[in-house]
């Protein structure tokens, strides 16, 4: 591998980590769901000010070294928008759709896009035209992770399926950082409306 593919897996495993972690907000809601709602809000807002500095010039300990570490060669002096498109979908899943839909859609952002990703970038050789420059071997990581979560979570296979096939559909698509906010909201839609 070439230093810089090295460097981007480097990236996105950063990058990636702060996705799974959003994986906590179901289990946390589960506790307290408004107080789970009110952390999302406050950590999404302190994140957008402190990346508002960091472009100002003012750096932030902490986080303007993570926001660095984490930040794609397309996003360099601009505004960091994934942590901001990540709080809210996992923020809008809690706040549009009952438990197990919430837990689901978030399952799929954390996992779903995350494994996309890390397979994609590590392992994807397959990109056909379609996929706009998406991986089969990211696909289908998304696909058996959210298949796994979801199943996790309802125990159903019909649930499952239906939840996973959507999941890689709307990651499948070019929507970059805002797949964030489409995954879980989409995931979630379905599996309430359709499913369960």
């Amino acid at each position: 591998m070439e230093t810089s593919e090295l460097q981007e897996i480097k990236t996105e495993l950063v990058r990636k980590s702060m996705h799974f972690l959003i994986a906590l907000s179901p289990s946390m809601a589960s506790l307290n769901r408004p107080l789970t709602a009110a952390i999302l809000m406050v950590g999404t807002l302190f994140y957008a000010v402190m990346e508002t500095l960091r472009l100002a010039g003012i750096e932030v300990p902490l986080v303007s070294s993570l926001t660095s570490m984490a930040s794609r060669p397309r996003d360099r002096d601009r505004f960091v928008l994934g942590p901001v498109t990540l709080g809210l979908g996992a923020l809008l899943a809690l706040l549009l759709y009952p438990s197990p839909a919430a837990s689901i859609g978030i399952y799929a952002l954390a996992f779903g896009d995350g494994f996309a990703s890390l397979i994609g970038k590590t392992f994807g050789k397959h990109r056909p035209d379609f996929m706009l420059g998406k991986s089969i071997e990211g696909s289908l990581a998304c696909f058996g992770a959210v298949f796994v979560t979801a199943y996790g979570v309802s125990r159903s296979f019909k649930v499952a399926f239906i939840a996973a096939m959507t999941a890689t559909l709307v990651e499948a698509l070019p929507l970059k950082d805002y797949d964030n906010i489409a995954l879980p909201i989409s995931v979630g839609f379905v599996v309430q409306m359709f499913i369960l």
